[in-house]
């Protein structure tokens, strides 16, 4: 299988997924703008969110897909098909329970990450509706996660990666047609994330079929706790778990600090975060998706030399992609929100206070995609310790941080302190690798990262100029015209860094690799 095919492939559908993602976002804003209301959707979704990102994308797939290429590579079929009819029966009746819990808890849950300074009655309540409507959506998500990762170590990419597609346009639809039918217009919203949340557990059922992979539920989840392969799974959870944890938990210390820097502020820190999801769902999620299943194969084979390979393969195109988007997105970060949500009820003024943690989150970018590319390279050799305590390490360093940012820099602050805990984080899961000889760096790095710079440097200059000669935000520009010019911005960009890079000798054929 040509990898570089294949990451093509899931970036061109996660591009989708967040093209598709922007427009949301853009109809969201000029639908509610950035207020108590909009605050209460975000921190409502927050919860549910979180759990899912916990339990289901984090804990679990973690353990989950390793476990899952072992019995692949080394079982028969009806052992794998067993190990996943057990772990969908535990997963849906632990998230079926832990959305009950939710839903009674709302009211203590919102108490505890919010500051009831900047709510008003009205918006507190309706924090508490939307979340217990969208507790459930964490079932749906688990069921899709995990049946995410049956279809990656099947090698079946695109399904997972066009499936967040169908949230976006049921949240479209949500700010088009179902406010006009709610009680409270926001609740739209909420009713769009139980519809998208369905919707995309439709997708998947066909596609397990296929593979013959489809999961049994049983009615009795005592029997799957029984189950040896379960088992492993949450033994291997519980590492995991309080390494994703401690990412979440930071996340929720950081919006309790948001919500208590005036109305608007988690709104601003949220639309920077969307659109740095953008680049890092493109090449992070993507590069893990594809790296994980071959990273376990490789390490079930004992075959070390495509071990480190994948990796140097990985972090290459890191580098490649993620430094042009993070230098691309840091100069033309007004010019962008703009572009995408400087429309309706959302004024030049939110514009403005969004685009400085957008620059701050952009000293993450490296950081994040590099993390999601060495992650897996713990992950697939089943050690969870080390990425544990490297993560609950950065939690401390994070919060640490905060003390010193947030008061110079209000909330850019918070999105600075995340990035450079991001570029900690990988710093140290790449020395301990190197350090326990897990990866070798095959040789060029240092006249790679020279060529980089050049062309970046370059690309990074004609951005900065071309903006400057703009008034991007205001009632007096012209929508169409705005993204005219900042698409043309972007293209010029483009081609003068991947130009400058062809004149100093890169191709394309130095980055094919093909997976064993």
């Amino acid at each position: 299988m040509n990898l570089l095919k294949t990451l093509a492939a899931i970036s061109s559908m996660t591009m989708l997924s967040r093209i598709t993602g922007l427009l949301r976002e853009s109809l969201m804003a000029r639908a509610f703008g950035s207020g108590v209301f909009m605050d209460a959707f975000i921190v409502a979704f927050r919860l549910p969110n979180l759990l899912r990102r916990l339990f289901a994308e984090g804990a679990f797939s973690q353990a989950f897909v390793p476990l899952l290429s072992e019995y692949k590579t080394k079982n028969g079929e009806a052992d794998t098909k067993n190990l996943v009819d057990q772990a969908a029966t535990f997963l849906v009746w632990a998230t079926v329970l832990i959305s009950v819990l939710g839903i009674v808890g709302a009211p203590l849950l919102i108490s505890l990450i919010t500051d009831p300074d900047s709510q008003t009655p009205e918006s507190r309540d309706a924090t508490i509706w939307m979340t217990r409507f969208m507790f459930p959506y964490i079932v749906c998500m688990s069921f899709v996660a995990m049946a995410g990762g049956i279809l990656n170590t099947w090698r079946q990419f695109k399904i997972p990666a066009f499936t967040p597609v169908l949230l976006n346009l049921s949240s479209i639809f949500g700010s088009l047609v179902l406010y006009k039918y709610t009680s409270l217009p926001i609740y739209g919203l909420a009713v769009a994330v139980m519809l998208g949340g369905l919707l995309q557990v439709g997708l998947q059922i066909p596609a397990l079929l296929k593979i013959g992979m489809l999961p049994r539920l049983s009615m009795n989840p005592l029997r799957a706790l029984r189950d040896v392969g379960v088992r492993r799974i949450l033994k291997q959870m519980v590492p995991a778990l309080m390494g994703v944890g401690a990412a979440q938990v930071s996340l929720l210390i950081n919006t309790a600090i948001a919500s208590s820097l005036g109305p608007g502020s988690v709104s601003s820190l949220n639309w920077a975060d969307r659109l740095m999801e953008f680049p890092t769902a493109m090449l992070g999620v993507a590069l893990g998706t594809i790296l994980m299943p071959g990273l376990a194969k490789a390490n079930a084979g004992g075959d070390s030399e495509e071990y480190s390979g994948l990796l140097n393969w990985g972090l290459r195109l890191t580098f490649l992609l993620a430094l042009p988007s993070a230098v691309g997105l840091a100069i033309l970060a007004t010019p962008v929100l703009a572009t995408v949500l400087n429309y309706g009820n959302f004024s030049a003024a939110a514009t403005e206070a969004a685009s400085a943690p957008l620059i701050a989150y952009c000293v993450s970018l490296i950081g994040i995609i590099a993390v999601k590319t060495l992650t897996p390279a713990f992950f697939a050799r089943q050690d969870f310790q080390t990425p544990l305590r490297i993560a609950i390490g950065v939690v401390v360093a994070v919060q640490l941080m905060n003390l010193v940012f947030v008061p110079a820099l209000g909330v850019a602050g918070l999105a600075l302190s995340i990035g450079v805990g991001a570029c900690i984080n990988a710093l140290c899961l790449y020395v301990l690798l190197r350090k326990r000889g897990i990866f070798k760096p095959q040789p060029g790095w240092i006249m790679f990262f020279i060529k980089l710079a050049l062309a970046v440097t370059v690309m990074g200059a004609i951005g900065w100029y071309a903006s400057a000669q703009y008034v991007w935000t205001g009632p007096q520009v012209n929508g169409w015209l705005r993204a005219g010019l900042l698409t043309a911005i972007i293209s010029t960009c483009m081609v003068a860094y991947f130009g400058v890079l062809g004149v100093l000798g890169f191709r394309v054929r130095d980055f094919k690799r093909t997976g064993r």
